[in-house]
């Protein structure tokens, strides 16, 4: 929360210089890819692909669920350890953005794909 209300002031600040302006939150690996369309996809994606983060508050195993979409695919998960800054950040209508940071042809589902979350001052 207190991440939050720095960069809320941060962007009161800057006032009309803030146009564009965008600050990193988080980089973290894609959760759950192996259930969902990454594999269908896989091809295609690139670094730099914009992602869209979906909240679902009424995930049955996580209130703070974060859907990652490329496109419209759903490819998983922001991991349940670190989604709580963006659940509530979305939930008080901060605008967040992402995009894939990188995609690497690794055996472990949790080291192909990583992205980033920005938050748009």
């Amino acid at each position: 929360m207190r991440l939050l209300l720095t960069l809320s002031l941060l962007a009161w600040l800057g006032g009309a210089h803030a146009d564009g302006v965008r600050a990193l939150i988080q980089s973290s690996p894609l959760a759950g890819s192996q259930y969902y369309a990454l594999s269908a996809v896989w091809q295609e994606i690139r670094a730099g692909d914009a992602l869209a983060l979906v909240r679902e508050p009424d995930n049955r195993h996580d209130r703070n669920a974060i859907r990652v979409e490329w496109r419209g695919q759903k490819l998983g998960y922001v991991p349940r350890a670190q989604n709580r800054l963006i659940a509530d950040a979305m939930d008080i209508g901060e605008r967040l953005t992402a995009r894939v940071s990188s995609v690497n042809d690794n055996q472990n589902p949790w080291l192909r794909v990583t992205f980033e979350v920005f938050v748009e001052l």
